[in-house]
Parts: C-alpha cells; sequence; structure tokens
C-alpha cells in the first residue's frame, strides 16, 4: 500500500467531514427548535462550516504538482487508507444513524443523546486531523490545522461541559 498522499486527497476528506458535521449540527439544531440547546448547536453548525471553507480554500491553493499523486497507487489504496482514517463510510452512517435516532428522541433524551453523538463526531475530526498534521507542508496552512484541531478540541469541552449540566 502506498503510504504518502496527495494533498487533495487529504484536503478533499477534510472537507466531507466539516460538511458532515455542520449538516449533522444544523438537523439537531432544527430538532431542537425551541429549546435553549438549539442556539449552541446553531453555532457549532456555522463554525464547522467556517471550517469546511477553510480547508476549500487550501485545496484550492494547492498547484498541479501537490494535487498529483506522490506515489504510484493504481489500486488507491491511499486514498482508501485516508477514507478509513476519517471514517468517512463509518462516520456517514453514524451521522444517518444519530439523525434517525434523534428523530425518535424528544426533551432531555434528545438533548442528552444528541450531545454524546456530537461528542463522538468530533473526536473522530480530531484523530483525523492530527494524522494528517504530517501530510500538510507549512506553506499550505498546517497552522491553520493546528488551529481547526484546537476549535474542535473546544467543541469537545463545551460539548462535554453541556452534558455534564444535564446530569446535575
Amino acid at each position: 500500500m502506498a503510504n504518502e498522499f496527495n494533498a487533495d486527497e487529504v484536503f478533499r476528506i477534510a472537507e466531507q467531514i466539516e460538511k458532515n458535521g455542520g449538516d449533522f449540527y444544523g438537523k439537531i439544531a432544527e430538532k431542537a427548535a425551541g429549546d435553549p440547546i438549539s442556539r449552541l448547536f446553531k453555532d457549532l453548525a456555522s463554525m464547522e462550516k467556517e471550517h469546511e471553507k477553510a480547508f476549500s480554500t487550501m485545496r484550492s491553493a494547492l498547484s498541479d504538482q501537490e494535487r498529483e499523486g506522490t506515489t504510484f497507487d493504481p489500486g488507491q489504496e491511499g486514498t482508501q487508507y485516508l477514507e478509513a482514517l476519517a471514517g468517512i463510510s463509518v462516520l456517514d452512517d453514524r451521522v444517518k444513524k444519530a439523525f434517525s435516532l434523534i428523530a425518535t428522541l424528544s426533551g432531555d433524551d434528545m438533548v442528552r443523546d444528541g450531545l454524546k453523538a456530537a461528542i463522538d463526531l468530533e473526536k473522530d475530526s480530531v484523530v483525523f486531523y492530527l494524522g494528517m498534521k504530517e501530510m500538510v507542508p507549512e506553506r499550505l496552512g498546517k497552522d491553520k490545522l493546528d488551529w481547526i484541531i484546537k476549535e474542535e478540541m473546544r467543541h469537545i469541552r463545551i460539548l462535554g461541559a453541556r452534558l455534564l449540566s444535564l446530569k446535575k
């Protein structure tokens, strides 16, 4: 299996992760309309959209050479590895299951389970971005990636604090 990936693949997958997160937060905000938690989910959806734009900007700044594969990989195993690391299909399934679950819940259960699902999705993002750091050159915004990791970790803290407040 090829061990190197082109930056275009990395950023494409990162954009998808952020889109999934934004969609998730948007859906749960709609479901929680009228509950104070809705504002938190709307804010998080907006933040995820900003992250998606940041990765899109990084991706559009790539040169043709950086868009090309860095190794011979006819079976696209490198892309498959990245997608597995990102949990693209797994993440999509988790988001779909979370949407289905949210549709059947109401009140405190919906809020509690929504927060738990959100924390899990944020953790998955952090794991992927930490793995990505080694593949992103400084000139393409490695510092922005550090910022996004910190943002995702901040989201986990916010969500965790809100979840703990429900248990009191």
